[in-house]
């Protein structure tokens, strides 16, 4: 049994002058015809940064965004492999004395290891102390989620922001792969599929961990995305009790506008 335990929300109220200011609904970068004419990796970078911008607009003193995005990690991955017969030398040996230096047994047990192969995020960072971890906000891309082990790898590095107290805002626009991660992340912290929400492709969710009522308790904001339809503002709650909205539609149209994409 977790000790998280989920409350469920959605955001109805939202002002109708937000669709007025930001007139350009959310377009499938993902399939033809802008495809073609534009590359979704470049999108979701700008994206990332333009996100990133605005909460610098709005947080105070010692706290501080910045996108992080890196595209097939498991080709760095695996550029540590060594080559069969490597030998590491202890720190300070004297190579030249022909000591023979102990090395590593073969493993016991090898694994597959799920990689987030895809990262596309903005972290949030309290800087009083050291830049520590306070939130993030992941886009997610069609590598997070179009097999099994990276879907896993995904809702793995979700679960452990939640659990240790970073709050969370989840982006789906991808078109091109069907899944939805928030389900699965749901399903996970609460070991069962029953009320876990939408089980749609494109959605967008926010989660907060808090103590309440002696009890570590997950509050999760849920909107259903669709193409053509405006995009929300959800809830960015950061490690310590504070939050900022984080405006999905006019990020969304600032990164149109600046990459010259047009609806």
């Amino acid at each position: 049994m977790r000790a998280v335990r989920a409350s469920y929300h959605c955001l109805h109220n939202r002002p109708d002058s937000m669709a007025e200011q930001f007139p350009m609904n959310l377009l499938d970068h993902f399939r033809p015809p802008l495809s073609a004419r534009r590359h979704w990796h470049g999108f979701h970078n700008a994206w990332a940064t333009y996100i990133s911008s605005a909460l610098n607009a709005r947080l105070p003193a010692g706290y501080f965004a910045e996108p992080n995005v890196q595209f097939a990690i498991e080709i760095h991955v695996a550029a540590f492999e060594e080559p069969s017969g490597a030998v590491n030398v202890a720190r300070g040996a004297d190579i030249s004395a022909g000591v023979e230096y102990w090395s590593p047994p073969a493993p016991t047990l090898t694994i597959p290891l799920p990689i987030v192969t895809d990262i596309i995020e903005v972290l949030i960072f309290h800087s009083a102390a050291g830049p520590t971890l306070a939130g993030a906000i992941e886009l997610i891309s069609p590598a997070n989620k179009d097999r099994p082990a990276h879907r896993e790898a995904f809702v793995s590095k979700c679960e452990t922001y939640l659990q240790q107290g970073i709050g969370l805002v989840v982006v789906d626009v991808v078109t091109d792969r069907h899944g939805n991660l928030h389900r699965e992340l749901m399903s996970r912290l609460e070991g069962t599929n029953d009320a876990l929400g939408t089980n749609e492709d494109l959605y967008a969710a926010a989660y907060r961990p808090v103590q309440r009522d002696g009890e570590a308790k997950l509050d999760v904001w849920n909107e259903t995305l669709a193409i053509g339809a405006s995009l929300p503002t959800l809830p960015l709650w950061l490690r310590g009790g504070i939050w900022f909205p984080v405006e999905l539609a006019a990020s969304h149209e600032r990164t149109c506008r600046e990459q010259r994409i047009l609806p």
